[in-house]
């Protein structure tokens, strides 16, 4: 058997000829993932020089399909011989995946579809970029709480700020569930809110990311405890999806560009992106008066950072789903004090994210709050970080919601 894969019009095709059966259903399994690793989402098999498919390669077949279709992509088969229209047939796979007769029938059916109003497409910086643009009104901010305390360790019960959820739409801070204080004191970490719900990183020994999933019919009821954050709401005036021409994205670099197309604004955002590589870090003790460093030193100081801090010496999670929340703010000292708190020195991004299961990610901008419900609500979360700009993505879309200050 030979795999030959060329590109057409931005489509790969996978040409198969021989037959697929134990012996070469794993190379088939290698190139198919190996293109969806590579962030593809539509695949064409043109079958018309395959003579047999065993079960086996019929499994491999299936398995992709699913991958792609939980991403909004899928397997299409081209011109297969009558010998693989059977066995298709025969095991009902034939009404599983779209079967085109000819070349020209595929680029009829995945031809450009027509583009959104106010779609644009842009290169900028070696980064690709498509932008549908919304007629929406400004969204509001609000600072939560105080990162006053926080370098010495001095919160106490009664700096905790209790935020319902139904008022925090998307958000990042240092969080928690429950319900008293002395069962949720040792609890908070970095924690990120996406459409109503909590998902947070407890500042524990041995963590485990945790969550709080909200639908509208209960985020009424539900009250998140906070030592700090921001939150978010609105409507999202501009989806942006991008992708590197040369290489992966860095987070800083993503924020200026989006700088460009948005200027002068503070801007709210919602990522979701595949990792090429995360420079993450997150609290190893709440900071709270109880743990307070006994030599009265600040807990980033050079003597009690690493009791402190996770701290990333190399990127990691490499292929996760990233999906996170934040600011970005391109003017950091002409805003007001309260929102410059919010930010590191010469920074000007603030991000926590979820770091969800390695799954496709769809690429279809006009889909990305079904995708942001779908990742939300259907994967695991392994844990979740403050992500620093140097953190890099293959590819990934982003929502921004214009901020009323």
């Amino acid at each position: 058997m030979d795999i030959v894969v060329t590109h057409t019009n931005g489509l790969p095709w996978i040409r198969i000829s021989g037959r697929m059966d134990s012996m070469t259903a794993p190379d088939v399994e290698r190139c198919l993932n190996e293109l969806i690793t590579s962030g593809h989402r539509q695949l064409i098999l043109d079958m018309g020089a395959a003579h047999y498919m065993s079960s086996l390669a019929l499994r491999v077949l299936l398995t992709a399909q699913k991958q792609l279709k939980k991403a909004g992509g899928e397997i299409a088969i081209c011109q297969p011989t009558p010998a693989v229209v059977d066995i298709l047939t025969m095991s009902g796979f034939n009404l599983l995946f779209q079967i085109y007769d000819s070349p020209e029938a595929v680029t009829a059916a995945t031809g450009a579809a027509p583009t959104a109003v106010h779609e644009t497409q842009m290169d900028i910086e070696g980064v690709s970029l498509r932008c549908i643009h919304r007629s929406s009104p400004p969204g509001k901010l609000s600072i939560i709480g105080s990162q006053e305390k926080l370098a010495d360790s001095r919160y106490e019960a009664s700096d905790v700020v209790m935020v319902r959820a139904s008022d925090i739409q998307y958000g990042a801070g240092l969080a928690t569930v429950g319900d008293a204080y002395d069962d949720y004191r040792h609890f908070f970490g970095e924690a990120v809110v996406l459409n109503h719900s909590l998902f947070f990183y407890p500042a524990v020994k041995r963590p485990a990311a945790d969550f709080m999933l909200c639908s509208p019919q209960t985020a009424e009821n539900v009250l998140y405890p906070f030592l700090h954050g921001l939150g978010f709401g609105g409507e999202f005036s501009h989806l942006i999806s991008f992708e590197g021409q040369t290489g992966p994205v860095e987070l800083d670099r993503l924020a200026q560009i989006i700088g460009k197309i948005i200027p002068d604004r503070i801007l709210g955002f919602v990522l979701l992106a595949e990792s090429s590589g995360l420079w993450g870090m997150h609290l190893r003790q709440t900071p709270l008066a109880e743990n307070r460093p006994a030599n009265g030193k600040p807990i980033f100081d050079t003597e009690n950072f690493q009791r402190w801090i996770h701290f990333p010496v190399e990127p990691a999670h490499v292929h996760h789903i990233v999906a996170g929340a934040g600011l970005i703010a391109h003017h950091v000292s002409a805003a007001s004090r309260p929102i410059q708190e919010l930010f590191a020195r010469g920074s000007r991004i603030h991000c926590h994210a979820g770091i969800f299961s390695r799954e496709p990610l769809s690429k279809h901008l006009d889909q990305f709050e079904h995708e942001l419900q779908r990742i939300t609500t259907e994967l695991p979360v392994s844990c979740v970080q403050h992500l620093m700009g140097q953190s890099c993505f293959h590819h990934g879309m982003i929502g921004i919601i214009e901020l009323e200050i």
